[in-house]
């Protein structure tokens, strides 16, 4: 539970110029069952680890972005009209989040998105009844975030009454995770010291924890895990191939960066979620490959390291069609990764490892 009233204003105003007051005089109710902490035991260079896996596939929309679609649309509702509706630019899971909300309540709701979006995603979120535009031309970065931005802007010019939610910017999606996601993780591992990985694109989901665990003094080493070709925490821009970690611009949430930050290539997360699915029985989306690629480096370069979690947005079944299809590994020239050298799964992973948080009381989450 959260130390105080303010810390939130005052640590993310520090980090972003925002001026939280509204924001916490508003509120962000935040509802629904936690998402299981899955136990990994591992064997690493002959070394007893445990590999926690926080399984965001389980959250509502099915994918950590559900938690951040709640919080943005809770800010912007005051604002939308229902005769023109929302728009946001997404890589995918936030899309479809938000265009369940916008379905649920009768909203317009355009999806822009680009051709990294897997056909199985881009599929469901027109099923709810979204408009999706693509923008298919790659940006001065070398992916399609800016343009993707561009068009959005180029649409609220036109339509003024057009909301957008902007998971970019908007303080409530750092709030989320700050007051939801990350007590929810600290609480299922009885706050026990460790790493914790969290995967960056617009660094909304890790500006939440980096705050949360300052605030409360969490023994946590919080680490950054973004892809090659990502500018998001002040890498050096360039093409990228995975759908939803990475950016081409940096953090407005963290615009000073953050340290430690682990960088992993495309072919490092898709072997490693690989490897998983077949050494472990877990099946899991492309940023968490990512997560878990660079959990397995840091094991191997240090011994002491006793345990790490990985905040995993999201399963394998939004990436049918690309991480799991080898028709697809082998259009995109992707390469295998050694990532399981030295490591061996200890037992499958038995039911009662998955930890899950009792339902709060009355009047809990607001505390």
């Amino acid at each position: 539970m959260l130390a105080s009233s303010t810390w939130l204003a005052e640590s993310l105003a520090a980090q972003v110029g925002v001026d939280w007051t509204r924001q916490r005089e508003k509120g962000v109710a935040m509802h629904g069952l936690p998402t299981p902490v899955v136990a990994v035991r591992l064997g690493v260079d002959g070394i007893p680890r445990t590999l926690w896996l926080k399984l965001e596939a389980y959250n509502l929309y099915g994918s950590i972005k559900g938690r951040t679609a709640l919080a943005l649309w809770q800010d912007v509702e005051p604002r939308i009209d229902r005769d023109i509706g929302v728009i946001e630019s997404s890589s995918g899971n936030l899309g479809l989040a938000l265009a369940a909300i916008a379905a649920a309540r009768q909203v317009p709701f355009t999806a822009v998105v680009d051709p990294h979006i897997g056909d199985s995603l881009l599929h469901d979120i027109r099923a709810l009844g979204a408009r999706v535009v693509s923008v298919d031309i790659p940006d001065s970065a070398g992916g399609y975030l800016l343009n993707r931005l561009s068009y959005v802007r180029e649409r609220l010019h036109r339509e003024p009454r057009l909301v957008w939610t902007d998971q970019y910017t908007n303080p409530a999606n750092p709030i989320a995770h700050a007051r939801w996601t990350a007590p929810e993780l600290h609480r299922q591992t009885a706050g026990a010291r460790m790493s914790v990985l969290v995967a960056v694109s617009t660094g909304g989901t890790l500006a939440g924890f980096r705050a949360f665990a300052s605030d409360i003094g969490a023994d946590w080493e919080l680490v950054g895990v973004d892809v090659t070709g990502s500018a998001a925490l002040g890498g050096v821009p360039g093409r990228r191939l995975l759908s939803g970690i990475g950016a081409s611009r940096a953090s407005a949430f963290l615009p000073e960066g953050h340290r430690p930050t682990m960088y992993v290539t495309a072919d490092e997360a898709v072997s490693t979620c690989l490897w998983l699915d077949q050494r472990a029985g877990i099946r899991v989306g492309s940023s968490s490959g990512a997560l878990v690629a660079a959990a397995l480096r840091l094991f191997h370069a240090h011994p002491e390291r006793g345990s790490v979690a990985c905040l995993c947005p999201d399963g394998a079944d939004r990436y049918s069609d690309t991480v799991y299809s080898a028709d697809w590994r082998s259009r995109q020239k992707i390469g295998e990764s050694d990532i399981g050298r030295g490591v061996e799964v200890e037992a499958p992973v038995p039911a009662q490892r998955i930890v899950r948080l009792p339902a709060p009381v009355r009047g809990e989450e607001d505390r």
